[in-house]
């Protein structure tokens, strides 16, 4: 059986604990990116962690 190795938008706002409408106005806002797959969004798991870490990263620096 092969591994999955993308998440569909509902997946990947779980895994994040968002909404799904939240996940989808942080894409259009370029907040963060997606896999563009005809006229779905898909997430790499890797994708969302280095994106959540470099969230961690600016509010550590923010708060200096």
């Amino acid at each position: 059986m092969l591994q999955k190795v993308t998440l569909s938008s509902r997946e990947a706002a779980e895994y994040l604990g968002i909404s799904y409408w939240l996940l989808l106005e942080m894409v259009k806002r370029n907040e963060i990116s997606p896999i563009r797959c005809g006229s779905r969004y898909l997430f790499r798991q890797v994708g969302l962690d280095a994106w959540m870490a470099r969230q961690e990263e600016e509010r550590v620096i923010e708060n200096g």
